[in-house]
C-alpha cells in the first residue's frame, strides 16, 4: 500500500472517530440532564457549537504559548490516535499502528494534556494558575497506575505493540485481558475516571467553584478547535483501552458498543458520585489503584 493511500485512509478513519467522539458526548450531556432533571441540550448540540464556533473570530492575545495551546492539545488527540489500531484486521481502520506501540501513544496522550495547560497558563484568567496546577497533579497521579496496568500487559503478552496484544485475545472473550488479567484492568478503569475527568475527578474546571476553562478563556474558532479534540481525544482514549482491555473490535458496530459501554462506566460513576477534593483525588490515585497495579504487576511476573 502507498504512503498516499495509508495517509487517506487514516483521514478517513479520524472523521469517523470524530463523530463518534462528538456523539458520545452530546449522549453524555443527555443523561447528565436528565438525571439531574433537566431536559438538557440534543445530541447534535456538540456539531453545533464547532460550526458556531469556527464561524466566529476572536481579537483577543495573550502570546504565542496562548495560541499553540489549541494547537498542542489536538496535536495530542489526533497523534494518541494514528498509532492505534481500531479495528482488527481492516487497512482502512490500520492507522499507523505499525509505526507506534503502546509507549508512543501515552507520551501522546501527555503531550496534548501539557500543550493545553501551557496555554491556559499563559492567558489572562486570574484561576489559569490554579487550573493547570490541578489538572498536572491529577494528570501525575491517574498516570501512575495506568501506566502500572500497561507494564503488567507487556509483561503478559511480551510486546508493546497494540496490533499485538488485541491478537492476543482473538479467539473468544475468555481471551480477554479483562478475564486473563482482571486486577490490570481495574486498575486501568480507576485511571480512565481521571482521564475523563467527570466527577468525583473533576477538579480542573470545577464546576461551581471556580470560573476556569476553554470556554473561559478561548473563544471563536480555538474553542471550536478544543471541541473538536474533545471528540478526537475521547475517541481515541475508548479505542485505547477496548484494544488494550477487551479485546479489540473486528467490525465498526462492534467498536461503537463497546466504546459506548467502556464510556458509560465513567459517565455513570460521575452522575452518582459528589466531586473529591484536589488533594483526595490525588491521595486516592496513589493509593488504591496504584496498589492494584503494582499487585497486578507481581502476579503476571510470578
Amino acid at each position: 500500500m502507498s504512503i498516499i493511500t495509508k495517509i487517506l485512509y487514516a483521514f478517513v478513519s479520524l472523521a469517523v472517530v470524530t463523530v463518534w467522539g462528538l456523539t458520545l458526548n452530546g449522549m453524555v450531556r443527555k443523561i447528565f440532564a436528565r438525571v439531574q432533571g433537566r431536559i438538557g441540550p440534543p445530541v447534535w448540540q456538540p456539531f453545533v457549537d464547532i460550526i458556531k464556533n469556527n464561524a466566529k473570530r476572536t481579537a483577543i492575545s495573550h502570546g504565542v504559548m496562548y495560541f499553540l495551546g489549541p494547537i498542542f492539545r489536538i496535536a495530542g488527540g489526533i497523534g494518541t490516535y494514528m498509532f492505534i489500531p481500531v479495528i482488527f484486521g481492516s487497512e482502512l481502520f490500520s492507522n499507523f499502528s505499525m509505526s507506534g506501540d503502546v509507549l508512543l501513544v501515552m507520551y501522546f496522550i501527555f503531550f496534548g494534556q501539557l500543550g493545553m495547560a501551557l496555554g491556559a497558563g499563559e492567558g489572562g484568567h486570574p484561576y489559569s494558575a490554579l487550573g493547570v496546577s490541578r489538572g498536572l497533579a491529577q494528570m501525575t497521579a491517574f498516570e501512575v497506575p495506568f501506566a502500572l496496568s500497561v507494564i503488567s500487559l507487556v509483561i503478559q503478552y511480551h510486546t508493546l505493540n497494540i496490533t499485538e496484544i488485541v491478537a492476543a485475545q482473538q479467539g473468544g472473550i475468555l481471551a480477554w485481558t479483562m478475564f486473563t488479567n482482571p486486577l490490570a484492568v481495574i486498575a486501568a478503569m480507576i485511571s480512565m475516571l481521571g482521564m475523563n475527568m467527570y466527577n468525583p475527578f473533576s477538579i480542573v474546571i470545577a464546576p461551581q467553584e471556580i470560573p476556569m476553562g476553554p470556554p473561559t478563556e478561548y473563544q471563536g474558532s480555538f474553542l471550536g478547535l478544543l471541541a473538536t479534540n474533545r471528540g478526537i481525544f475521547a475517541g481515541a482514549k475508548l479505542v485505547l483501552f477496548m484494544n488494550l482491555y477487551f479485546g479489540g473490535a473486528t467490525t465498526l458496530p462492534i467498536l461503537m458498543m463497546k466504546t459506548f459501554a467502556i464510556y458509560m462506566f465513567s459517565v455513570f460513576i460521575g452522575a452518582a458520585y459528589p466531586r473529591f477534593k484536589t488533594e483526595d483525588s490525588i491521595r486516592f490515585f496513589l493509593k488504591i489503584p496504584t496498589a492494584i497495579g503494582i499487585l497486578a504487576i507481581v502476579i503476571t511476573y510470578l
